[in-house]
């Protein structure tokens, strides 16, 4: 049997804690695996010479920092080793493209903004996708405390 995966998206929001929470919990509970993917910004990059590759380098240095701190603590408290991996461009198209060339992605998790005006661009944009989507899906609450998250994964 195939090892699942739960795919989780890194970014700067807060809600992406809970949703690292909840698939490192998951995977824990039923020997699945994490893939952590964050997405650069195709418009984030400046097309210069030479600007463009530094600035590349600057955002997969700050990801793979952001991204060690999630995986000690998958490593250290769940027993799970996550995999990153770095996209650049559009991230819910970015997001497709990696469920479609990774067939071992069983769920996506996303954490919900707590924001008044609404969960976020990802869980809106993914929202208006997932009738399409090959897996299911997961909006985790972005003010779920993590004693709730234990209980209910």
């Amino acid at each position: 049997m195939k090892m699942r995966k739960f795919l989780v998206v890194l970014d700067d929001s807060r809600e992406c804690l809970n949703a690292m929470r909840f698939a490192a919990l998951r995977a824990a509970h039923t020997g699945g695996g994490v893939t952590i993917l964050s997405v650069i910004p195709a418009d984030e990059i400046q097309h210069f010479m030479g600007v463009a590759d530094l600035m590349r380098q600057e955002a997969r240095e700050r990801i793979e920092g952001h991204f060690e701190v999630f995986a000690k603590w998958m490593r250290d408290r769940q027993g799970v080793n996550p995999e990153l991996v770095i996209r650049e461009g559009e991230p819910v198209a970015e997001i497709l493209a990696l469920i479609r060339d990774d067939p071992q992605i069983g769920v996506l998790v996303l954490g919900a903004s707590t924001d008044k005006s609404g969960p976020g661009p990802l869980v809106t944009q993914m929202s208006r996708t997932s009738g399409s989507l090959p897996i299911p899906m997961t909006i985790v609450p972005g003010d779920i405390s993590k004693e709730r998250l234990e209980s209910i994964t």
